[in-house]
């Protein structure tokens, strides 16, 4: 069996604090089978690797890692037993480019009445990073999140590193680093598969469980659409945006079920936070610096 690499991103809050960076080990229990698997722990800021931003991050635990499997997953989650197994022996002599795993709320977590984690109006993608296509493997059609997902090493070389322009970093909460590069794949006819039996448990702190949370999230999740589709310009982009949130937006006026209005509430900022890029960017136009970080992306 071929050798894993497990990248771990550590935020910069717990990384003042991390004392041991990778860790080697017999892998066996609870992790998986008995192949030795090393673990990268990515310390955003951290002295050992002096990055900045998720996606330096973790493309500083790609070149060092050693295993020909990447695994990668954020310090704020708890797996189930043989998760690294289960999300990586799935690309061992198989077609698949990449899989991705099932991400949880915790055991035992409530949500407020105003929240729905189900249904047509589930909003548990920002809440944690919610990754749930049920019980049965398959193909995917959506790009896997960065939680709990895993790549062969060469796509890397193939497609080239996480975005930079993307991902969370000092003074950008804009995500998408990992979805980009997933889709990426995806456009190039790659083949990822879903793994519902690598399961991960995301923790939700109480910050997490607030509507400002949401509303800031999807703001924010729109302005990274933007960045993500270099085809995404221009006036016309904004009117049409605009067009298409007028009507969501007198729904919403008009919605009492309290689960479907903030559902069209956070779509509504989803909308402005895309409106506000694209006017962003027709204001400053770009110096260079993120076209050749996209450059770099799709090396």
């Amino acid at each position: 069996m071929k050798a894993c690499s497990a990248i771990v991103h550590v935020s910069p809050a717990l990384g003042a604090n991390f004392t041991q960076y990778t860790a080697e080990f017999e892998v066996g229990g609870e992790l998986g089978s008995t192949h030795v698997q090393r673990f990268m722990f990515v310390i955003e800021g951290g002295v050992a690797l002096e990055v900045e931003g998720k996606s330096n991050a973790l493309n500083s635990g790609i070149r060092e890692s050693r295993g020909e499997i990447l695994a990668f997953v954020d310090d704020d989650i708890t797996v189930e037993p043989a998760w690294l197994h289960n999300l990586t022996s799935v690309l061992h002599g198989s077609p698949w480019a990449g899989s991705g795993g099932r991400i949880l709320p915790p055991p035992g977590f409530v949500p407020p009445g105003w929240l729905a984690l189900n249904g047509p109006r589930n909003l548990g993608i920002a809440l944690c990073a919610q990754f749930d296509f049920g019980a049965k493997p398959g193909e995917l059609r959506d790009a896997p999140f960065g939680t709990n997902m895993a790549f062969r090493r060469g796509m890397f070389a193939k497609y080239g590193d996480f975005r930079t322009d993307l991902g969370p970093r000092p003074g950008s909460e804009i995500r998408n680093e990992d979805t980009e590069f997933g889709r990426r794949l995806m456009t190039g006819g790659e083949r990822l598969c879903y793994a519902p039996a690598a399961v991960v448990y995301h923790e939700i702190r109480p910050e997490r469980v607030r509507k400002e949370f949401f509303l800031a999230w999807w703001f924010d999740r729109g302005r990274g659409a933007v960045l993500e589709n270099s085809a995404m310009r221009g006036v016309r982009q904004i009117l049409r945006i605009f067009a298409r949130a007028v009507p969501t937006t007198m729904l919403w006026f008009f919605t009492f079920n309290p689960q479907r209005r903030f559902y069209r509430q956070c779509m509504i900022w989803y909308a402005t936070g895309k409106i506000a890029e694209l006017r962003r960017q027709s204001r400053w136009p770009d110096d260079g610096a993120g076209e050749a970080s996209r450059q770099r992306g799709n090396a």
